[in-house]
């Protein structure tokens, strides 16, 4: 048997197709047809149909619609051949190809764009900046349609490009930031190799130009001038300057400094790293008088050099600046600046102690006039002339009292009343020692010498001081007074290291006989003659067996040796005396209390106290002090205890024990002021508020005395003062000496 099969040519169709007519794909045949039309032939698969439209009895393929390879390069379609009266395969069904056949249609295409490079300003020739990559669609392995070269279509002047890799290289060396800092290169990409026919495309390609510091700082101008006060202080800014750099970024950083000596030493520069200028200030204290005009040298540097472009020249420059000082109104200068002084301590008052000299800086050159600041000599120890400045003694001085004195002088111009320009001066005077102090204990001295002393025993070592202010160290000398010359008693040996030594020069000593003995000593210092005298006392004493001191006192040995029994009779007699009138002058005060005390008694009545107070019961004895209630008021102390002013004027005491007083016999007026009771009750509940410490218990005192503006009239006779009254109480003047107080109230 005959195997059968399909038998086709290769699939074929061009991209592009443009022609009016269904372009003709290929047929497909099965070796079984016998051209009798028996058998139908149908495709199936990708544009099955829509673009391949096939012949049912020939089997010829025509591809209805343009196609682009771009899109897609091929297409799978399966091919069927059925008995036409049966609709059954007659062949197995068959997968096959159609390939749509590049043609060059599609130009390059730089996909990665915008590109942006940069290079830097001065790089060699050839210097790599970037790489372009330009892609073709059409088929790379069908002919040259894919295959690109590039080239330069604007910017040759300063770039090239490789036509292979599309790497963009500088075409020159001298390109300039300054001059230009950013290039725009338009990149062509040709395929076909570049051949004629070929289709392009193009980019443009930014290259920006970074900048190296190949220039330096520049001035604008090459002298600045400014002016300052002469008393602007130490750290004023006089001005700005600036250097130029064409430069970008840390490029420009720069710093100047002053080159002349002149200006370094009267000003300084520093950099304002922000706006990198040049800051002009005062280094030292300007004087218009002295020189009015300074030129100070400022130069400029950059910070960062660049060692390959050294060679361009010296990165730095120079301008000048004058500074022009202008004169003000100054306060006098105290010339010399020196500030000690030094003057005799026993100097007279009026003594010129110094003089101080001050100027006025100014050139109109003003009459000064001087003064001491009196809060730094309140005591007014020293004068000033105030035209001269010649200062003197305003009293005694004493060295040892002050040693050393500090004033302030003021120094001023003639006519002038502005504080500010008063100038100051501190000065020292130092109180210069003389021998004006004689020598004195170093510490009181009492000498002892025992009854049994031997000679030549030492009873007293003695020292001295001297408030004086030595000049080598003190020396000094001990020697008996001349009035001491007959003394057997006592010697004195000079040790010759500024102390004595006293010594006994006999034995027997006897306290009842004399128990104490003065010793005039005469003490000399070395400095001019300046000496001091006086008794030493040494006293007698008893010692025991080693010598120790057991008493001084002699009072027994001579109270006994000088008194009879007859006068320590008289004596005790006299004691005995005094004792018995000081008993009776008590006992007649205490008579005439205990009758005052009946006489209040029967004036109780006209005393009324009344106090509610509840307390614990009669078994309660320290509730409160009883004693107060029984005591009378004295009312004269309320009214200040000197018996004048009227009722209100005077001031309660604050000791409770005195605020208790007799209550007066009361007559209304309608002018008299309580505000005393007022404030007293008032104080009284204050103290009770605030004192923490009593009981909480409530107290209630009534006060008898009736106040003004009550609403109900008294009813009491004693109150009626009208002179309209028709009783007559002359009777009670015969009643006695008790109702007197009574009699002279009606």
């Amino acid at each position: 048997r005959v195997k059968r099969g399909w038998v086709w040519n290769q699939f074929f169709v061009v991209e592009e197709y443009t022609g009016t007519e269904p372009l003709y794909v290929g047929k497909i045949h099965s070796d079984s047809d016998e051209g009798d039309g028996s058998i139908k032939y149908t495709i199936s698969g990708e544009g099955a149909g829509t673009i391949f439209l096939i012949d049912e009895i020939t089997g010829d393929i025509h591809a209805t619609e343009r196609l682009d390879r771009e899109q897609k390069t091929f297409y799978t379609l399966r091919a069927q051949a059925r008995d036409r009266q049966t609709d059954q395969l007659l062949e197995p069904e068959s997968e096959f190809i159609i390939k749509v056949q590049d043609i060059n249609d599609s130009e390059p295409r730089f996909l990665e764009g915008p590109y942006i490079g940069s290079v830097a300003e001065l790089s060699p020739v050839g210097t790599s900046v970037m790489q372009v990559m330009a892609s073709d669609a059409d088929d790379p392995t069908y002919g040259s349609s894919a295959r690109v070269v590039y080239s330069v279509l604007e910017g040759e002047q300063h770039f090239t490009v490789d036509s292979k890799t599309g790497v963009i290289r500088t075409a020159v060396a001298d390109l300039d930031r300054e001059t230009q800092d950013r290039y725009e290169v338009v990149i062509r990409a040709t395929d076909m190799a570049g051949q004629l026919g070929g289709l392009s495309g193009s980019t443009t390609v930014t290259i920006v130009v970074t900048d190296v510091n190949d220039n330096p700082p520049r001035f604008p101008q090459k002298m600045y001038q400014f002016s300052v006060v002469e008393t602007a202080p130490v750290g004023t800014a006089i001005g700005r300057v600036k250097a130029e750099d064409s430069d970008v970024g840390e490029n420009t950083d720069m710093t100047y400094q002053v080159k002349d000596e002149e200006g370094m030493e009267m000003f300084r520069v520093t950099t304002d790293s922000d706006t990198q200028e040049a800051v002009i200030m005062v280094q030292k204290p300007l004087d218009y008088e002295s020189k009015k005009v300074h030129t100070v040298v400022v130069e400029a540097l950059n910070k960062f050099v660049d060692p390959r472009f050294v060679d361009l020249g010296t990165f730095r420059d120079q301008t000048i600046v004058r500074v022009s000082v202008l004169d003000v109104d100054e306060p006098p200068e105290f010339r010399p600046p020196s500030n000690l002084m030094e003057v005799q301590e026993d100097a007279h008052v009026g003594s010129v102690v110094g003089v101080v000299t001050a100027l006025d800086p100014d050139t109109a050159n003003h009459p000064v006039r001087y003064a001491i600041d009196r809060s730094t000599d309140a005591e007014r120890i020293f004068d000033i002339d105030a035209n001269t400045g010649a200062i003197v003694t305003g009293k005694v001085l004493d060295r040892e009292t002050a040693g050393w004195h500090n004033i302030t002088v003021l120094a001023m111009e003639a006519g002038s009343r502005i504080p500010a320009w008063v100038s100051r001066a501190s000065l020292r005077i130092r109180i210069l020692d003389v021998n004006d102090n004689p020598p004195e204990l170093a510490t009181p001295y009492e000498a002892a010498v025992c009854e049994d002393a031997k000679p030549g025993q030492l009873i007293q070592t003695i020292s001295v001081v001297d408030r004086d202010e030595p000049q080598g160290g003190h020396r000094f000398y001990f020697t008996l007074a001349p009035e001491a010359t007959n003394n057997h008693h006592f010697s004195l040996l000079d040790i010759q290291d500024n102390t004595a030594a006293v010594h006994t020069q006999r034995m027997g000593f006897n306290r009842q006989e004399q128990d104490v003995y003065l010793l005039p000593i005469l003490v000399v210092d070395s400095g001019p003659p300046a000496g001091s005298r006086g008794p030493r006392p040494t006293r007698v004493c008893g010692c025991d067996s080693d010598g120790a001191i057991q008493s001084c006192n002699s009072t027994a040995y001579i109270v006994s040796a000088t008194l009879s029994p007859g006068a320590l009779i008289a004596l005790l007699v006299c004691v005995l005396i005094l004792v018995v009138l000081v008993l009776l002058i008590l006992t007649l005060k205490r008579h005439h209390k205990s009758h005052l005390a009946a006489e209040d008694d029967e004036d109780m009545r006209d005393n009324v106290i009344k106090y509610n107070d509840e307390g614990g019961g009669e078994q309660d004895t320290e509730a409160y002090d009883m004693s107060a209630l029984r005591s009378l008021y004295d009312f004269s102390e309320i009214k200040g205890g000197d018996g004048g002013g009227g009722p209100g004027e005077g001031v309660l005491s604050r000791n409770p024990a005195s605020q208790l007083h007799s209550l007066p016999q009361w007559v209304q007026s309608p002018d008299l002021d309580f505000s005393v009771f007022r404030d007293y009750i008032c104080r009284k509940v204050q103290q009770a508020d605030e004192d923490l410490s009593v009981p909480p218990y409530d107290s209630f005192q009534t006060y008898a005395f009736e106040g003004s503006d009550s609403p109900v009239p008294s009813l009491s006779s004693i109150n009626t003062w009208s002179s309209g009254s028709e009783q007559d109480f002359s009777y009670l003047g015969g009643w006695g000496p008790r109702f007197r107080q009574l009699a002279a109230l009606y």
